[in-house]
């Protein structure tokens, strides 16, 4: 298939990578220049717009920081309405539920298709993610010969994009809140005296360290923090699943516990580091302090791509 993909993140990068080993015609478009490189010369065609790369596909993949960056993009690619066969636009970003709706209700003729992935970049490339997709069946069923290239296992979510976007949501506050507890367990321990070679031996076999946070125990341990997943990112997915319950009636004080972990370690300092910082929270280096008043400003939105 011809496909585009529109945001050269991590993320984005790793999705035009597979697809071009599967033997898909891929074309690539990213706001700041030069992310592509790398997906260029492994045999992408670069666009000098969203329109450009996504006119003739048979899906236009977004890959996007948040809401306002896939809103953005969309607006763009409005101008496709009057094509012979627009492409159906698959949104891959994690956003809040009512954003996916209303997306597929701008798009073009309404193709449109939320396709959330469940794994890290890497997994993406290794053909390890699993996804999940929502929207109309027809437009799920016509990409189907896309969904075995990116994903061991991939659920259709029915005919809501939301529903894809909730569950994805509910994924990544497991995760969050799975790293915060694991870093405050990792620095009490530590604290105590513990060794944290028999700490990294337990802690690695221990069923109750669920098997999606064994690949951050090293960083929480005592890493650099180096990774794709920010943790103002994290504060983000966290306080939209708190969304979503509360606009269900449901309050979710943990989740609001955890939002605001990750928002204070990302305001001192610590925005562009992995989700395994949190740790420093707990652990009070590099002048993270233990609480950050209300009113510190939200850090500047990262480059959609």
């Amino acid at each position: 298939m011809r496909v585009a993909v529109i945001g050269m993140g991590n993320m984005g990068r790793a999705v035009a990578t597979r697809l071009l080993a599967r033997g898909h015609e891929v074309a690539v478009w990213n706001r700041t220049p030069g992310r592509a490189d790398g997906v260029v010369r492994a045999g992408a065609t670069e666009a000098s717009s969203p329109p450009e790369a996504a006119r003739g596909a048979a899906a236009a993949m977004m890959s996007l920081t948040d809401d306002q960056a896939v809103l953005g993009v969309m607006r763009a690619l409005i101008e496709l309405e009057g094509d012979p066969e627009p492409p159906v636009i698959v949104d891959m970003s994690t956003v809040a539920p009512g954003t996916s709706r209303s997306l597929r209700d701008v798009a073009p003729r309404r193709r449109f298709l939320a396709a959330p992935i469940i794994g890290a970049p890497q997994a993406i490339l290794d053909g390890a993610a699993s996804g999940l997709v929502g929207g109309e069946r027809r437009f799920a069923d016509a990409l189907e010969p896309l969904w075995p290239d990116l994903f061991s296992v991939h659920w259709y979510c029915g005919e809501d994009p939301g529903a894809a976007t909730t569950l994805k949501l509910v994924n990544n506050y497991l995760l969050m809140s799975g790293i915060a507890v694991v870093s405050e367990a990792v620095a009490t321990a530590q604290a105590a005296g513990i060794d944290s070679g028999l700490l990294r031996e337990v802690l690695y076999e221990w069923p109750t360290v669920a098997p999606a946070l064994r690949n951050r125990l090293d960083d929480v341990l005592g890493g650099d923090h180096e990774g794709w997943f920010t943790t103002r990112l994290g504060a983000k997915d966290v306080r939209l699943l708190a969304e979503v319950a509360e606009a269900h009636g449901l309050s979710l004080p943990v989740a609001r516990l955890v939002e605001r972990s990750y928002e204070q370690t990302a305001a001192a300092g610590f925005e562009d580091a992995d989700i395994g910082a949190i740790v420093e929270l707990i652990r009070g280096r590099d002048g993270v302090p233990d609480s950050v008043p209300d009113g510190v400003p939200d850090p500047a939105p990262d480059d959609p791509g």
